[in-house]
């Protein structure tokens, strides 16, 4: 290759190096940038709520499933309204807690609220609205217009006290979609409380004392 080949060639491979050399750079930048997700904001509030809410809709899921299926139409739609939202927010809960590294089941429930959770929990760690044993027992064993009184009594205490849950978690959880999701909760279940109340007066029903 003669002298002026050599000069003519040097300047473009200069270039084409440092060219390939700032692309390489600027993928590494991206890279890093792409990796350099932020953690998720979350405190004890956080934690705590997406556990006991998890735990406190499980009861509504099982609830449901003890509605015998010749219920009244306007009750098994109810529990498939209740069912299919219950069910997506458990999966969502359940997702906050696999990013936040939390286990799905907390130490003491209920001590996310303070004073407020331990006057609902008090020893036994029993969750604002939740239905005791011998009330499930009842709803398993309940059948015709019983089964669906004792069904939307039980069911109307149980969305007070997710509401109670909820309201807390809307006003001082730190990760904002665990406050909106929160405040959806509060309306969803405060709307569904409003149909359950009509329902439970057409059948001649009257709604148990809350808090338990």
């Amino acid at each position: 290759m003669n002298t002026a080949l050599r000069q003519w060639l040097w300047p473009v491979v200069v270039a084409i190096v440092a060219l390939v050399i700032g692309l390489c750079a600027g993928l590494a930048v991206d890279t890093d940038r792409s990796d350099a997700v932020a953690a998720p904001v979350a405190t004890a509030v956080d934690v705590g709520f997406a556990q006991d809410m998890s735990a406190h809709h499980q009861q509504a899921m099982m609830m449901c499933d003890l509605v015998p299926g010749d219920a009244a139409p306007d009750v098994r739609g109810l529990v498939a309204q209740i069912r299919g939202a219950q069910w997506r927010e458990i999966g969502q809960m359940m997702g906050w807690l696999q990013m936040l590294g939390a286990p799905l089941q907390g130490a003491q429930p209920m001590s996310w609220m303070g004073d407020a959770g331990h006057r609902h929990s008090g020893e036994t760690g029993q969750m604002p609205g939740m239905a005791g044993g011998e009330e499930l027992t009842a709803l398993h064993a309940a059948t015709g217009l019983g089964s669906e009184i004792l069904f939307l009594q039980l069911m109307i205490r149980h969305h007070q006290g997710g509401i109670d849950m909820a309201g807390h978690a809307s006003r001082t959880a730190a990760n904002p979609e665990i406050r909106r999701a929160a405040v959806a909760m509060v309306k969803s279940q405060s709307d569904e409380i409003a149909v359950m109340t009509v329902m439970l007066n057409q059948r001649g029903g009257q709604a148990l004392p809350y808090p338990v």
